[in-house]
């Protein structure tokens, strides 16, 4: 753990189309779940030594100055860029008191996490989810735990996932599923997709949102590439890859419209939403006045 130095944290985004998410939040930098595919490694994003978590200096002060200022309340997401619930948050608890400063200025929250940890903060989200929309996306790839362990080493496996979004569910959470990336080669498969879809209808999940496919680029390449090699030593992967995607930045499953469809019947089957407009408004319903509230 380290820690960096930081003029603003809570930054307003270019466009809302994303989840409906008006603001940013990225209180750590860097990731050590060790997922293989993970696009925050490029280095158009600038951040050395990835797999070294930092956490910004006097986050919380900043946090708490950059909510007083703004002129309108909004939703703010978090997750982005690094997990905001990685391992040193259990003892740190920026995430967990940035959340009481949302909720003490009437912000909405919008989390992206793969870890359990977040069922820690749900009091809190309850709380903010009084006044303002409330929005949780429990990134899940495979059902196959035994896959999840070789591609998401450090995380939660798809079951306890699975688990957490139950819990969310009973706690009266909107919470859903990012189906992404789905690795092509390695879990673009119909039963894998149909699975998910199934089980997530057992937990209550509102939504799942996916994308059959991933991305490659720099450095992310590289990574990727060395880690199909080593954890699939025997497969072609990594030559697969380089033969099929040899420059390309969207690396879309040669199977994504297959897929495309059976997710859409699966997601229609069990009443999940899996549209941006739909999810958004779901989330967001009862709370169209209250966000057009003005400090």
């Amino acid at each position: 753990m380290e820690y960096i130095k930081a003029k603003h944290i809570v930054m307003r985004t270019k466009s809302s189309a994303w989840f409906g998410i008006d603001y940013n939040m990225n209180i750590y930098k860097g990731c050590c779940h060790g997922c293989i595919y993970c696009d925050s490694r490029s280095d158009c994003y600038g951040i050395e030594d990835f797999d070294t978590v930092k956490a910004k200096e006097n986050a919380l002060p900043i946090i708490r100055d950059d909510l007083r200022r703004k002129v309108r309340t909004g939703v703010v997401g978090t997750g982005a860029m690094s997990d905001p619930y990685n391992p040193f948050e259990k003892k740190l608890l920026l995430t967990r008191h940035a959340l009481e400063l949302l909720d003490a200025y009437g912000f909405g929250a919008a989390i992206a996490t793969k870890s359990d940890l977040l069922l820690r903060d749900v009091d809190i989200l309850q709380s903010i989810k009084e006044h303002s929309p409330v929005l949780c996306k429990v990134t899940i790839t495979t059902a196959d735990d035994h896959l999840c362990q070789k591609i998401e080493p450090h995380v939660t496996n798809s079951s306890g996932r699975f688990a957490m979004l139950h819990a969310l569910a009973k706690a009266g959470i909107f919470a859903g599923i990012l189906l992404m990336p789905v690795l092509p080669g390695l879990e673009d498969t119909e039963e894998n997709i149909r699975l998910i879809v199934r089980k997530a209808s057992g937990c209550g999940v509102k939504f799942i949102y996916p994308a059959f496919g991933m991305t490659l680029r720099q450095n992310q390449r590289a990574w990727y590439l060395s880690k199909l090699q080593t954890l699939f030593p025997q497969s072609g992967l990594a030559q697969w890859y380089q033969k099929t995607y040899p420059h390309a930045y969207t690396c879309t499953s040669p199977n994504a419209r297959a897929l495309w469809e059976v997710f859409c019947l699966e997601c229609e089957r069990t009443g999940i939403l899996y549209k941006m407009p739909d999810i958004v408004s779901g989330y967001k319903q009862g709370y169209e006045n209250a966000q057009l509230q003005f400090f």
